[in-house]
C-alpha cells in the first residue's frame, strides 16, 4: 500500500464513529456531515493506495474518478451522491431560508448517511492495492 492510505481509512472510520455518536446524542446535521466526511476520506486513502492524486470534496466524483481502476458495485454513486448533499447544509445556516441545519435533519436521514459512508469504507478496504 503506497503512502498513508491507511492513515486516511483509519481515519475515515473515526468519522464514521464520530457519526454515530452524534446520532446517539440528536447531533443529526453533524451525524450527516461525519458520514460525508468518513466516505470522502476512505476514497482519498484509497486513491492513495492506487498512486493516484484525488481532489475535491464531492463524494460522488471521488467515485466516477477511480471507476476507471476498480469497478464500482451497483448503489455505490447513489451513496455518494447522499452524501454530498450534506457537505454543505448540514453546517451552515444560510443553506435554508430560515432556521438552522438542526431544525432540518432528522435520526432517519442521519442513519441513512450512515450507511452510505459505511458502504463506502468497506468497498475502499476491499480495494486497497
Amino acid at each position: 500500500m503506497s503512502g498513508r492510505a491507511q492513515d486516511w481509512l483509519d481515519q475515515a472510520e473515526r468519522d464514521l464513529g464520530h457519526a454515530e455518536n452524534d446520532v446517539q446524542g440528536g447531533y443529526y446535521e453533524w451525524a450527516c456531515f461525519s458520514a460525508q466526511q468518513a466516505a470522502e476520506k476512505a476514497l482519498k486513502g484509497l486513491y492513495q493506495a492506487h498512486n493516484q492524486v484525488a481532489w475535491g470534496h464531492s463524494v460522488r466524483e471521488l467515485l466516477e474518478g477511480i471507476r476507471d481502476l476498480i469497478e464500482l458495485p451497483d448503489g455505490l454513486i447513489e451513496a455518494g451522491k447522499l452524501l454530498d448533499k450534506y457537505y454543505i447544509i448540514a453546517r451552515y445556516p444560510n443553506g435554508f431560508a430560515s432556521g438552522a441545519p438542526k431544525d432540518y435533519f432528522n435520526k432517519h436521514e442521519a442513519e441513512d448517511a450512515i450507511s452510505s459512508a459505511r458502504a463506502i469504507i468497506r468497498f475502499c478496504q476491499d480495494n486497497l492495492a
